[in-house]
């Protein structure tokens, strides 16, 4: 069923933008705003940070390796369902996480249980956001994906509220309640679309009834005239022999039908054949992708960048406390300033990217560099303000999320976005994962977070180095300036929200 024009870029589809931009808010309120809990798990459990980052490092990371897998759900059963389904996961991960003995309990609670729900509830937001938007798709979407910085700014100081009022667990119970409002967003997600899922039952199901209407019932032998004047006897016998020619015609049946198996095990092997091409021609294409000497540096520019920004949001707050500058989280705490930096940076980005003049891989590369910098200033900085100033500065370049699409496209083409785009999730969430543990082993090692942030600030600019210079126009001239894809846009608006 394709939906009409009538129905895009307007009407329902506004609804259908709230309730994602609200889904999207409560999914990553909390994961976001992980560094506000950190502080509290490290005293209630008194493990080492490393062990203890696992927690906010998978639960940001497992829904963007998941990616294909969530994806793949919502093509299948449909936008509303996985809401209604990534509700119950978010909700009952944090719920449970209330009750967590130990850090390895809340691993898989907080970090896999919830991090699983919020791949769920962003493949289903994204998708049902693209079906109702076409011309002011680009609009569409850049107000949807700020609901997760959205989120992360009113749940840290929500967060930290609730904590000073009813504990960690109380908190966790209050916001895994909250979180159950997934399912009343997944009701505005109707579907323009029917899912392949239904698609397939529908199908099944047309196809017997059609072989039920064709079928002719045997009435011929079944058949009794109302005029007979036999005995009880003959009745009784006519009956028999009636069903001795029923449990024959159904052995015939199935004599047939063990004749037709040999024909439909050549028809299931072809199927096989032909989804084991598929499945071939796919994975050729992924290594081509791979060859390319451009995507091979964004994928190692991206696994860097994750590696080492992603710390600092769920440090931060701990590197305040632990240094002396701060007793207790303030009242807007350092993961708020960063996240409306973040959202910020997407827009300014977003626009910058369309501009002619400018390269969208050189654009990041420069990002990456300033990030890089904020992470080394981190550890000489003796003041609270610093740490603030150096929080929007990061923030502000790790919005450089919203151009990835963009340079993907600028590198591999319109036609395999997907597929690449697919792999940069898969390593820029392996540096998610791996980022946070990463850190906390340094500072249990040396007892000081400033070989940490060294360590975070180098991989940044090596990342940066590496892309910079792998995509030089003298190794190969598709990547100069002048090669920009056609990009069209209907409105300033489309050009300001340039997000995936």
């Amino acid at each position: 069923m394709a939906p009409s024009t009538k129905v895009l870029d307007g009407g329902w589809g506004w609804a259908i933008v709230v309730a994602s931009f609200m889904a999207q808010l409560l999914a990553y309120g909390s994961p976001q705003s992980v560094g506000v809990l950190y502080p509290e798990w490290l005293h209630a459990f008194q493990e080492g940070k490393s062990m203890t980052a696992w927690v906010g490092s998978l639960v940001a990371g497992v829904g963007l390796i998941a990616s294909p897998v969530c994806s793949a759900c919502v093509d299948n059963f449909g936008a509303r369902p996985v809401t209604i389904f990534s509700g119950v996961m978010v909700a009952g991960g944090l719920i449970l996480s209330a009750f967590a003995p130990n850090v390895q309990f809340l691993i898989f609670s907080y970090g896999i249980v919830v991090g699983l729900g919020c791949g769920l509830v962003y493949a289903a937001t994204l998708t049902i956001t693209c079906q109702y938007f076409d011309k002011r798709r680009g609009l569409a979407l850049g107000i949807v994906t700020t609901g997760t910085s959205v989120g992360a700014f009113i749940y840290a100081s929500a967060q930290n509220k609730l904590i000073v009022l009813y504990g960690l667990d109380g908190c966790l119970l209050i916001i895994g309640a909250v979180a159950l409002n997934l399912m009343a967003c997944a009701g505005f997600m109707r579907p323009l679309n029917m899912p392949g899922y239904y698609l397939k039952q529908k199908a099944a199901l047309e196809r017997n009834t059609e072989e039920q209407l064709f079928e002719k019932p045997p009435t011929d032998d079944l058949k009794i005239t109302a005029g007979s004047t036999s005995t009880n006897t003959e009745k009784l016998l006519t009956v028999k022999e009636l069903l001795d020619t029923v449990d024959a015609k159904d052995l015939a049946i199935q004599t047939e039908k063990k004749k037709g198996s040999f024909l439909t095990g050549l028809a299931i092997m072809k199927v096989i054949k032909k989804k084991q091409q598929a499945y071939f021609k796919y994975m050729h294409s992924m290594c081509e992708i791979m060859q390319d000497q451009a995507m091979v540096a964004f994928c190692i520019a991206v696994f860097l960048f994750s590696l080492g920004a992603f710390p600092p949001v769920l440090f931060i707050e701990d590197v305040a406390q632990s240094e002396g500058l701060i007793e207790e989280v303030s009242v807007i705490p350092l993961v708020s300033i960063g996240a409306i930096a973040t959202c910020v940076g997407k827009l300014v980005l977003g626009m910058l990217v369309d501009i002619k003049w400018i390269n969208g891989i050189y654009l990041y590369a420069f990002t990456m560099s300033a990030g890089g910098v904020a992470l080394l200033l981190i550890p000489i900085t003796k003041t609270y303000m610093g740490l603030q100033i150096l929080s929007v500065i990061l923030g502000f370049f790790s919005g450089n999320w919203s151009i990835t699409s963009y340079i993907t496209t600028k590198i591999v083409g319109l036609d395999r976005l997907t597929q690449a785009h697919g792999i940069l999730m898969f390593f820029g969430g392996l540096g998610i994962m791996l980022g946070p543990p990463v850190v906390g082993y340094f500072f249990d090692w040396t007892q000081s977070y400033d070989l940490a942030f060294y360590f975070s600030g180098g991989c940044v600019e090596l990342g940066a180095f590496i892309l910079f210079l792998l995509t030089l126009p003298c190794w190969n001239k598709k990547y100069s300036e002048n090669d920009r894809p056609d990009v069209h846009y209907t409105s300033n608006c489309d050009k300001v929200a340039s997000v995936a």
